[in-house]
C-alpha cells in the first residue's frame, strides 16, 4: 500500500496540467506520424519509437520533477563543462545525418545531444543568471552571460554543423536575461547592434546556408546555387497546408503527404500532415496546444518560490515558444529550412525525452512553490 500512497501523493502535488497536456501533444503526434509514414517499410519502427520515447518521456518527467535543483545549482560549471564536453565529443564519435553530425549511435538507438543539452544549458544559465542578478545591467556581467551562451552555441557550430539546434541556445539565454530584469537599453542596443551585424554574418554564410534564406525572399535564384532545389521543401510543405483549407483532405488522404512529397514529413514537416490533412482545424489545434503549454509554464514561472526557479521556467518557455515558432513559420515558408523539430509532434525520440524531462522541471518548480499562507 505504501507505494500506493507515494503514488498518490505525486499525484496529487506535481503539475498534472503541464503532464496531462504533453500527453495531449504526443496523442496527436502519434496520429500525425501515423499517416506520414503510411507508406513507409518503416512504419512500424517510426511507431514503435515515437511510442516507447513517450513512455520513456513520461519517466523522465517524474525523475527531473523529484530532483531539487536548488541543491545542484552550485555546480553550474560543471554542468557547463560536461555539457560542451558533450557537444564537441560529436566532433570525433558524430555520425553524419543531412550534413549535420548531430547523432551518436548507441546500439540500434541514435542520440541527438543537442537536444539533450538544451535542459543542461538551462540549468546551468538559470544558476549563473542567479549568481550576478543583482548586477544584470552591467556591461561586466552582460559579457560573461554572452560567453557562457556561446560556448556551447559554438562548440555546436564547430563539431555539429547544426544551426537550427545552436540558434535554440542562444534563442534561450535570450529569453531568459530579458525575464531577468534587463535594462530596455541594453535590449535596445542589442536590436541595434544585431541588425548591424547581420551583413556581416552574411558574409560568413556557406553556399546552402545563404541560399536557404534568399531563396524565400526570391525563389527564382534557387538554380544559381548548384543542382541542389533549396526551395522544394518549402514549395512542397506550403502546397500541402494550401491544400487542407479549413477541413482538411481528410485523414490519411492528403496527396502531398501520402505521396511522399514533403521530405522527412514526419519530423521537421509534420505539421505540414496536420494542415493538409485536418486544415485549418487541426493546424490550430496544434498552436493552442502548445499555446497552452507555454501559458501553464509561464503560470509556473510566476509561482515560483525562488528567483532560480523562475528562470528555469522560464528557460523552457524560450525553448518551447522558439522552437515553435521556427518550425511552424518554416513549415509555412516564413524562416529558412533548418532541421528544427515541433516540440512533442515531430518523431524523434531524443527531442521527446528532453521535452518530457524540460516539463518536469517545471512540474518540479511548481511542487516545491509553499502555500500563500506559509510564505508570509
Amino acid at each position: 500500500m505504501r507505494p500506493l500512497r507515494s503514488a498518490a501523493h505525486y499525484l496529487k502535488n506535481t503539475d498534472l496540467y503541464l503532464l496531462i497536456l504533453a500527453l495531449c501533444c504526443s496523442a496527436y503526434s502519434l496520429v500525425l506520424i501515423n499517416s506520414a509514414t503510411a507508406s513507409s517499410t518503416a512504419h512500424d519502427r517510426f511507431m514503435l519509437v515515437q511510442g516507447v520515447a513517450t513512455v520513456i518521456g513520461v519517466g523522465a518527467f517524474v525523475v527531473m520533477s523529484l530532483i531539487d535543483l536548488e541543491d545542484i545549482k552550485r555546480y553550474w560549471r560543471v554542468l557547463l563543462i560536461f555539457n560542451l564536453c558533450m557537444q564537441i565529443s560529436m566532433f570525433i564519435v558524430g555520425q553524419a545525418v543531412g550534413g549535420n553530425r548531430s547523432w551518436i549511435a548507441v546500439g540500434p538507438i541514435t542520440i541527438q545531444p543537442g537536444e539533450i543539452g538544451k535542459v543542461l544549458f538551462i540549468i546551468s544559465f538559470a544558476a549563473h543568471l542567479m549568481q550576478v542578478y543583482e548586477e544584470i545591467n552591467r556591461w561586466q556581467t552582460l559579457i560573461q552571460l554572452g560567453i557562457h551562451a556561446l560556448l556551447p552555441f559554438g562548440a555546436i557550430l564547430f563539431a555539429q554543423h547544426d544551426a537550427g539546434v545552436a540558434m535554440g541556445y542562444i534563442l534561450i539565454a535570450i529569453t531568459m536575461i530579458f525575464a531577468a530584469g534587463i535594462s530596455y537599453k541594453w535590449v535596445f542596443g542589442g536590436m541595434v547592434l544585431g541588425l548591424a551585424s547581420v551583413p556581416i554574418v552574411f558574409q560568413f554564410l556557406s553556399g546552402y546556408r545563404l541560399a536557404r534564406i534568399l531563396v524565400l525572399l526570391d525563389p527564382s535564384i534557387d538554380n544559381l546555387y548548384g543542382n541542389e532545389d533549396y526551395y522544394y521543401q518549402t514549395a512542397q510543405s506550403k502546397i500541402a497546408i494550401g491544400a487542407g483549407q479549413i477541413s482538411g483532405s481528410g485523414y490519411m488522404q492528403g496527396l502531398q503527404t501520402q505521396y511522399g512529397k514533403v521530405p522527412v514529413n514526419e519530423s521537421d514537416f509534420i505539421y505540414t500532415v496536420a494542415g493538409e490533412e485536418f486544415g485549418l482545424i487541426g493546424a490550430l489545434l496544434v498552436i493552442i496546444l502548445l499555446a497552452l503549454l507555454v501559458l501553464r509554464l509561464l503560470y509556473v514561472s510566476y509561482r515560483a518560490g525562488s528567483t532560480f526557479s523562475a528562470l528555469l521556467t522560464v528557460g523552457i518557455v524560450g525553448m518551447f515558444m522558439f522552437q515553435s515558432f521556427q518550425n511552424i513559420l518554416m513549415c509555412l515558408g516564413m524562416f529558412p529550412v533548418v532541421g528544427v523539430t515541433l516540440p512533442l509532434f515531430s518523431y524523434g525520440g531524443t527531442s521527446v525525452v528532453t521535452m518530457y524531462a524540460a516539463l518536469g522541471v517545471a512540474a518540479g518548480v511548481r511542487m516545491r512553490v509553499k502555500p500563500s499562507w506559509l510564505q508570509k
